[in-house]
């Protein structure tokens, strides 16, 4: 069974960035990964996926501050977040979906997950 741990949160200024990682405990290859968040009292919401063939998928909301990227050579999985927000405060988790292309955000079609990472973003 896959098992996916994220690093990286922290506390960040309006403005500024994070870098967060997810690591898998086996071979990412074959899967399509992507990053979600969630906030206390809202809903999971798709952050960023990247396919076995790198494409990319954004939520709305990221409007080009984050990035997205994999090395598989490594099992790792990034997202670059630029110009930070307080509304970008939230638990991001990184996933796995059994498939190599990702075609959505949708978090019920990712089959594996992490326990999360916090990013707090506050002046």
């Amino acid at each position: 069974q896959m098992q996916l741990e994220e690093s990286g949160g922290g506390s960040a200024q309006p403005g500024g960035s994070l870098r967060l990682s997810c690591v898998s405990s086996s071979s990412v290859s074959n899967y399509c990964l992507g990053w979600f968040r969630q906030a206390p009292g809202m809903e999971r919401e798709g952050v960023a996926a990247v396919s076995v063939g790198r494409s990319m998928y954004y939520g709305d909301f990221v409007r080009g501050r984050f990035t997205i990227s994999r090395d598989d050579d490594k099992n790792t999985l990034y997202l670059q977040m630029n110009n930070l927000k307080p509304e970008d405060t939230a638990m991001y988790f990184c996933a796995a979906r059994t498939v190599s292309t990702c075609g959505s955000l949708r978090a019920s079609q990712f089959a594996f997950w992490g326990q999360g990472t916090q990013v707090t973003v506050s002046s």
